[in-house]
């Protein structure tokens, strides 16, 4: 490479011509330059390539054995810069053999890529998708070195520096089995703290989580019983148990079955799902148009 620091590339346009040329003033017409210029070219070259390149003749100029050479390889080898050069082409989704990484917690897997997926198969046949758990302390890391290209986390959990757009906004119900002895009618705070609570831990282990926080204000606490580490393991629980759980609406929405839901009794801040991907992705025509799919689909009515 560091021979390509010593010559202009330029100067391998002015060769080509001349070897096709072989006449200083056809090739500097050719090249929409002066024959003054290209003469000056010439020298360049040959003091690059160490080699007289060409040289007088009786009917033009003669290539020398270095230029005979050099003349096929250059060829190829333009022809492969023009490539490299042309623009980037548009994204057709329908023969595009892509493939997608993505980063979700289950409840966004159910709640983002389950209703779009079959959208998305149909506009994009020959793509594929793989999703990967999110973890948000390791998003900006699996985005930048390119494990993943697309995540999906609450705004407030979003990595400074990356790029997002907001999907919806989403709120917690309190949702237990149907026939609950408890939840017959809607919960007051003394009731609502003598349910028994399963808590979701991403991290796993944890019993606590935002609502405790809140009811410590009001110098109330609940009582948690189970800490799981996935949300879609909640429902089932529910639905055989007496237990309860505080769940993001839209992951209940299509699947309440043997369930019903309350507001609860303690006020619990909303909060915005986001999509966030690195600056590097952000131009890439897939990835465009697969993040202007979600946004499009995001954009329904819940």
């Amino acid at each position: 490479m560091s021979n390509l620091h010593k010559l202009d590339l330029n100067l391998l346009l002015t060769l080509n011509a001349l070897l096709i040329e072989r006449n200083v003033t056809r090739a500097a017409a050719r090249l929409h330059l002066s024959q003054p210029s290209v003469s000056v070219q010439l020298g360049k070259l040959r003091a690059a390539f160490d080699d007289p390149l060409l040289l007088p003749g009786p009917r033009g100029m003669l290539p020398t054995a270095r230029a005979l050479a050099l003349f096929a390889p250059l060829q190829a080898v333009l022809v492969q810069l023009e490539q490299v050069l042309q623009p980037e082409q548009a994204f057709d989704p329908a023969t595009a053999e892509v493939r997608w990484n993505l980063a979700a917690a289950d409840a966004t897997e159910y709640a983002i890529l389950l209703p779009m997926l079959p959208s998305l198969r149909a506009q994009a046949p020959l793509s594929r998708m793989a999703v990967f758990e999110a973890v948000p302390a390791r998003m900006a890391h699996a985005l930048e070195n390119g494990q993943v290209d697309l995540g999906f986390l609450a705004q407030e959990e979003a990595p400074p520096g990356l790029r997002h757009r907001t999907l919806f906004s989403e709120h917690y119900v309190l949702a237990g089995r149907r026939d609950h002895p408890l939840l017959q009618a809607p919960p007051d705070l003394e009731r609502f703290c003598a349910l028994e609570f399963i808590v979701v831990s991403p991290n796993g282990g944890g019993f606590r989580s935002n609502v405790d926080t809140a009811l410590e204000t009001l110098g109330r606490t609940r009582k948690v019983v189970l800490s799981v580490p996935h949300f879609l393991i909640v429902p089932p629980l529910l639905a055989a148990s007496d237990m309860v759980a505080l769940l993001p609406s839209r992951l209940l929405k299509n699947a309440l079955g043997d369930l019903r839901t309350w507001e609860p009794p303690v006020t619990l801040p909303d909060y915005e799902m986001a999509m966030v991907w690195h600056e590097r992705m952000h131009l890439d025509p897939a990835h465009r148009w697969l993040r202007e799919r979600i946004m499009a689909w995001n954009e329904k009515p819940a």
